[in-house]
């Protein structure tokens, strides 16, 4: 099998570093933990599990993540959020692929818990994210805080079988302080590139997204927990817009 790194950008993972790095340790040559500086047990947890923990400041998600593809030293590099955990069959499916490499990026499904449950429509599943690559062969781009893994040329990925277990969002708390954090930063991306936010997009995009959410992607299948999450991400946008807005309006941008 081909050597493999995989790196993990941290802050305050405490509760879900060790799972993370546990599901990796038999496939990975090396496990690289940049971290940005927690305040809790995650470098010591991440040490004891045998990563090599790196620092630096936190400057963007996608900022981080390159930073951290540019440390690993394997010819191809698997790229995790601390809250994430390989899966057997995805493991497996891993395992073959690099015992015999037929594309340069390889894809996965991710499987997202929220709540306790795990989360199969409004468009939550199968959630394809590129996240195995060849030395080179991609770079983290997108809008903060929603980054991706991007091809440098316009390879087509190899489909790994098995999920990626994603545990998101263990409670309604931190869905609401996770929706203020992220809709801040998307606020601030929209109007370091100046885009005009007007009151109809404010009103009118939240109203979309429900409907996309909870009717189109049959968000209503399942059950409450659906209509929450069509809710609050309705909720997100308006607070993304509306935060864009008031910074474009007041010369605030950080």
């Amino acid at each position: 099998m081909e050597k493999l790194s995989v790196t993990i950008i941290t802050y305050n993972e405490q509760l879900n570093i060790e799972r993370c790095i546990k599901s990796v340790l038999d496939i990975a040559s090396e496990i690289i933990v940049l971290d940005s500086g927690s305040t809790d047990d995650t470098v010591k947890i991440a040490e004891a599990n045998g990563a090599i923990v790196q620092f630096h400041p936190f400057d963007g998600h996608i900022e981080q993540k390159n930073r951290a593809l540019k440390m690993a030293t394997m010819p191809w590099i698997l790229s995790l959020d601390a809250d994430e955990e390989v899966s057997g069959d995805l493991k497996n499916s891993i395992i073959s692929f690099l015992n015999n490499p037929t594309a340069e990026v390889a894809s996965l499904n991710r499987l997202t818990n929220y709540c306790g449950r795990w989360i199969r429509y409004g468009g939550w599943y199968p959630d394809t994210k590129v996240r195995l690559v060849r030395q080179g062969a991609a770079s983290w781009g997108g809008q903060n805080p929603h980054d991706k893994l991007i091809p440098v040329t316009n390879l087509q990925p190899y489909k790994l079988e098995g999920d990626l277990l994603h545990y998101s969002i263990p409670n309604l708390e931190a869905h609401l302080q996770q929706i203020s954090k992220f809709s801040s930063i998307a606020a601030n991306e929209i109007a370091q590139r100046n885009k005009s936010v007007g009151i109809h997009k404010i009103i009118l995009s939240p109203i979309s997204r429900f409907v996309k959410i909870y009717f189109i992607r049959l968000g209503f299948l399942e059950g409450f927990y659906g209509f929450t999450i069509a809710s609050l991400s309705a909720w997100a946008v308006f607070l993304k817009y509306l935060k864009a807005n008031w910074l474009k309006r007041n010369a605030t941008i950080k």
